[in-house]
């Protein structure tokens, strides 16, 4: 549930982006936040205050949701959004917010091929993850680890290539909301088939 939320912001994100006039820098939502907007960009500024509100909102009721604390995926998620957000509209360059995608796949992917030389057991991260579900051996786990790395730094590419380099960013829009959530689902899938044998029983 908790993770079907982090789509929230993004889909209002979307909305927002193909919704407003450009040229619209009287836009309620800037009205509210007290800014001027931009001179032909602002859909983007305005999805960017909307995308930065809704997680406010969203982080806001799931840090008293969980006893006043937020995980480290969360606040990671959170800041940068904050910051890269922050900065997108302060300079009035949509090319930050373009950026949070990008360096969030590869915070994770970071996160992911370091966590076995840290933390007190050593692990990977895939493993604390689903320790309690599957049962693979030590090279089974460092494998598996290894494939989420690749996912988070191809997800990292993906994002780039729409972002900066395919038509423009003419469909930057439509990967951010849909096509990372579509990848990441299909991978998610394609791993659970490929490691069916390896669930543990109820039993256990």
């Amino acid at each position: 549930m908790k993770a079907l939320l982090d789509f929230v912001p993004i889909i209002i994100f979307y909305y927002l982006l193909k919704t407003v006039d450009p040229k619209d820098n009287h836009h309620p939502l800037l009205q509210l936040i007290d800014y001027s907007g931009g001179a032909n960009n602002n859909d983007i500024l305005v999805a960017t205050a909307g995308l930065i509100i809704s997680m406010l909102v969203i982080y806001g009721g799931l840090f008293i949701y969980q006893k006043f604390r937020l995980e480290k995926q969360q606040w990671i998620v959170l800041l940068l959004t904050i910051v890269l957000g922050g900065v997108t509209l302060a300079l009035r360059d949509a090319t930050y917010i373009k950026l949070k995608a990008i360096l969030l796949n590869l915070v994770f992917a970071g996160a992911f091929l370091l966590s076995p030389y840290f933390g007190s057991d050593k692990k990977p991260l895939i493993q604390r993850l689903f320790g309690p579900v599957l049962e693979l051996s030590p090279k089974g786990w460092m494998n598996l680890n290894y494939a989420w790395v690749i996912m988070f730094i191809v997800m990292s590419l993906l994002h780039t290539f729409f972002a900066f380099i395919f038509m423009n960013g003419k469909y930057w829009g439509e990967f951010t909301a849909f096509g990372d959530m579509i990848v990441m689902f299909s991978f998610i899938i394609i791993q659970f088939i490929v490691l069916r044998k390896h669930f543990k029983s109820t039993d256990e």
